[in-house]
């Protein structure tokens, strides 16, 4: 591994500590710059897409419960990448199993890393457009509700406790890009 300054970080040892289906946690045991040794723990997921859709003047949101937080709120469509798909593919996807519209176009926005200090994970914001209205496929865990929000209450409804990190960053890319 290397810090992007010409330092070094030998990996001695990674090591898989579990592995359930979701992710997998473990941890690479390094030597930092000064020649100590650390392991570094992280949890491998797989690449996920958010989508930021609009149609008629609304942002699609859906309403889910989250048992990990135990809270409902808005939140925009997402899912995992599956294999062999892009992330606008994902996207248009997750837009139809989660709302019910099929959208005519879909463009990346952006594709980053998402919480580097612990995660490894890849995260791409979707903006779909030209929607329509179709059956959805929720999958057997998936509870929720889709919920159109006025483009002008968008940036409020989805930095409104509780929100997320996909959530607010989706939005506000959209923005930045001129799209709400």
């Amino acid at each position: 591994m290397s810090d992007g300054r010409g330092h070094d970080w030998p990996v001695i040892e990674s090591v898989a500590e579990y592995e359930n289906g979701w992710y997998t946690g473990g941890y690479d045991l390094v030597e930092q710059p000064d020649g100590s040794t650390k392991r570094y723990y992280w949890a491998e997921l797989p690449s996920a897409v958010v989508v930021v859709a609009v149609a008629d003047g609304n942002v699609l949101f859906v309403e889910q419960y989250r048992p990990t937080i135990r809270e409902t709120h808005f939140e925009l469509p997402a899912g995992i990448v599956e294999s062999g798909e892009s992330f606008t593919t994902a996207g248009a996807r997750e837009l139809r199993e989660e709302t019910g519209f099929d959208p005519d176009g879909t463009a990346l926005l952006q594709e980053f890393w998402t919480c580097t200090g612990i995660l490894r994970h890849r995260r791409g914001i979707v903006f779909a457009e030209g929607l329509t209205p179709t059956d959805r496929d929720l999958d057997g865990n998936e509870f929720l509700s889709p919920a159109p929000i006025p483009v002008e209450e968008a940036i409020d409804v989805a930095r409104s406790q509780p929100t997320n990190d996909a959530t607010v960053e989706g939005v506000l890319l959209a923005r930045e890009e001129g799209l709400l």
